[in-house]
């Protein structure tokens, strides 16, 4: 068997587990199920939730809920980074997957936007693929296959969407860590409240301010 076949083998195989999981734990994507699960991990706790995000991001399954857990369970500081980390470990495994197994899904899933992104990424490379991470024209988890259809590295890939992802990733966990403060009677729960709901309205603007700065530059180079 030649290596890109065993790599299609074993990406086969990943991708049936991931189905199967997340069709039997469907449910269990919720703030108690994976703090029990974190507590059962011990040590290994951080590793298990970042393993979740991680193979709940390939399946398709909705990143918020896990990155709101994360801030409930570990708090502003460390629930961004296993936040950040698990959510780019599993759009990575999406790319690969579009990349190796199932492009001819995606791209007749994306249609003509499927030629918009292998355009943008011939014309601007990584550079692209940070500016639809901040400015998405696909929903985050099919979004994560679509570039797997483009020709961009996949360090590249990786580095630009851990990068571009910590402003969201960063509001949403505040909230969730604000909202865990507010259900334990925090006294402070107000001004964390404010805080993030400010998080959010950033989080929610940057696209805006970056479409814009894009259009400003673009009208620049036009003669």
């Amino acid at each position: 068997m030649t290596r890109s076949g065993a790599l299609r083998l074993a990406l086969t195989v990943a991708l049936g587990a991931i189905a199967v999981w997340a069709f039997m734990h469907r449910g269990a994507l919720n703030t108690e199920a994976l703090g029990a699960a974190v507590r059962r991990a011990g040590p290994w706790g951080p590793l298990a939730f970042m393993a979740i995000y991680a193979v709940a991001t390939v399946a398709l399954l909705p990143g918020t809920v896990m990155t709101l857990a994360g801030g409930a369970l570990f708090g502003p500081a460390a629930g961004t980074f296993y936040n950040l980390t698990g959510a780019t470990l599993g759009a990575t495994g999406a790319f690969l997957v579009s990349r190796y197994l199932a492009a001819d899904w995606v791209r007749s899933r994306l249609g003509a936007r499927a030629e918009q992104l292998i355009a943008g990424v011939e014309r601007e490379d990584w550079r692209f693929v940070a500016f639809v991470r901040l400015v998405p024209l696909v929903p985050f988890n099919l979004l994560n296959y679509a570039l797997g259809v483009t020709r961009v590295r996949v360090s590249r890939y990786m580095l630009a969407s851990y990068i571009t992802m910590l402003p969201g990733t960063f509001a949403y966990t505040y909230l969730g860590y604000a909202g865990r403060a507010a259900l334990a009677g925090n006294t402070d729960m107000i001004e964390k409240g404010l805080l993030a709901l400010a998080l959010l309205a950033c989080a929610a603007l940057l696209p805006r301010i970056v479409r814009k700065i894009r259009e400003a530059r673009r009208n620049e180079n036009t003669p």
